[in-house]
């Protein structure tokens, strides 16, 4: 009868609290393991989100840089310009059974936003001055097209005459430019150690 008894009998007490304790310790250690990879997850997203919109400015750049006009055209005006959070160029318009035309394109920084502007189409130099003034003064109303956030800074230098220097904020009439081979954008974003740097070619020959 004893050893019936013996083995009908259940958990003691503390035998209970042990387990419900290392059941507790196992949901604690679970979740922890399961937040972290979820927040590692959302890191990630956010990382692969920001080098994609980088990627796609980068193109639209290098887009805009395939069509920018020669000063020839331009009649030795300026055809770039960049300052604080702003960078300016001058490309031709090729549509067709439509004349080559020219137009302002503005990648500016406002609030952490990097933004892309560009003016309508003109083939006429006056006017076009008109449209570059906007666009170095930051009067013009053109809406601009967002291609990344969390953007602090943005800097552009110029290949030329064998090393790298800082573009004109204004125009500098007629002065003496040799071979522009190539353009650096600097982006600094929110949150990054380092700058990410990209090098377009240019091959231009003023």
């Amino acid at each position: 009868m004893m050893q019936a008894s013996s083995r009908r009998r259940g958990f003691t007490l503390i035998e209970l609290l042990v387990a419900v304790a290392v059941l507790a310790i196992v949901a604690v250690l679970g979740w922890r393991g399961l937040d972290g990879i979820v927040r590692s997850r959302q890191a990630l997203t956010e990382q692969m989100e920001q080098t994609r919109g980088i990627q796609l400015a980068f193109a639209q750049l290098q887009s805009d840089l395939d069509h920018l006009a020669l000063r020839k055209q331009l009649r030795s005006r300026e055809n770039m310009s960049a300052d604080t959070g702003r960078f300016a160029l001058v490309r031709t318009v090729l549509e067709e059974g439509e004349p080559t035309r020219l137009q302002v394109v503005t990648y500016r920084i406002v609030d952490g936003v990097l933004t892309r502007r560009e003016s309508l189409p003109t083939r006429d130099l006056l006017r076009l001055d008109i449209l570059w003034q906007a666009a170095l003064n930051n009067t013009d109303d053109i809406p601009g097209v967002v291609l990344q956030s969390a953007v602090d800074t943005m800097a552009a230098r110029i290949w030329r005459d064998g090393g790298w220097q800082p573009i004109p904020a204004e125009a500098q009439g007629t002065q003496d430019v040799q071979d522009r081979l190539g353009l650096e954008l600097t982006l600094q974003m929110r949150g990054q150690t380092g700058p990410l740097v990209k090098v377009f070619m240019l091959g231009e020959k003023n």
